[in-house]
């Protein structure tokens, strides 16, 4: 495991970290196809946050994109880097999941974000801005649609419909297990949208949330436990 101390010049405040969002959004590749889904590896990160203990731990998982075996892991440990503030979760886990990925024995290939992408009023959440900081292909796949619209999608597996900021699609709703609640995908960095649900589907044979971050999530609320008794 490794701890994590916090960088130095990180923003302290909702202004300092709007600006760095608005400098790295700006690097941001969204022509690039990424991956081939069932190819490479796939890694899930993800996090846990005790903020009585101003502790947080993060989890990356390697798996073979194939197999959806196991790979490699790592954890990371470290003091919460920044207040809670809709929108800029990132500033929150990004220094120790760095540190996880970072520690793995091997490259992650496609990264797998228990959150957003462009799915984010600011066009930059943790998967993007995990992409530009890492030069890694990531995407976001979370729980819910944070502000945006969209039509429930069909009730079979695979079934997709646009998530909306007005007219523009910022990402898709889809349907991983038949008649269960939908996920809701957007590009990170150096993916494509269709793409990405493409990897989204293959790392959902059983369930409906990535075996990817489902690792990651047990992984991390292991280490955070670790941490704090």
């Amino acid at each position: 495991m490794t701890i994590v101390r916090i960088p130095a010049g990180w923003p302290v405040n909702e202004e300092q970290a709007r600006a760095v969002q608005d400098e790295l959004r700006e690097r941001v590749v969204l022509d690039e196809p990424g991956p081939p889904p069932g190819t490479g590896r796939v890694t899930g990160v993800d996090v846990a946050y005790d903020d009585e203990r101003d502790v947080v731990a993060a989890a990356a998982v390697v798996l073979d994109a194939a197999t959806l075996d196991v790979v490699a892991e790592a954890t990371a440990v470290g003091r919460v880097s920044f207040p809670y503030v809709p929108g800029l979760l990132a500033f929150r886990e990004i220094p120790t999941v760095l540190a996880a990925l970072e520690a793995l024995p091997c490259p992650p290939g496609l990264v797998v974000c228990d959150g957003y992408g462009r799915a984010h009023p600011r066009r930059f959440g943790l998967a993007s801005h995990l992409g530009v900081l890492t030069g890694l292909p990531t995407i976001g796949v979370a729980k819910n649609p944070f502000t945006f619209s969209h039509e429930e999608p069909g009730v079979r597996r695979g079934s997709a419909s646009p998530l909306l900021a007005g007219a523009e699609e910022v990402g898709r709703a889809v349907r991983t297990q038949d008649g269960i609640k939908p996920v809701f995908v957007s590009v990170g960095h150096r993916v494509d949208l269709g793409n990405a649900c493409a990897h989204t589907l293959a790392l959902t044979p059983k369930y409906r949330l990535p075996e990817s971050t489902r690792r990651a999530d047990s992984l991390c609320r292991r280490a955070l436990q670790q941490a704090t008794s």
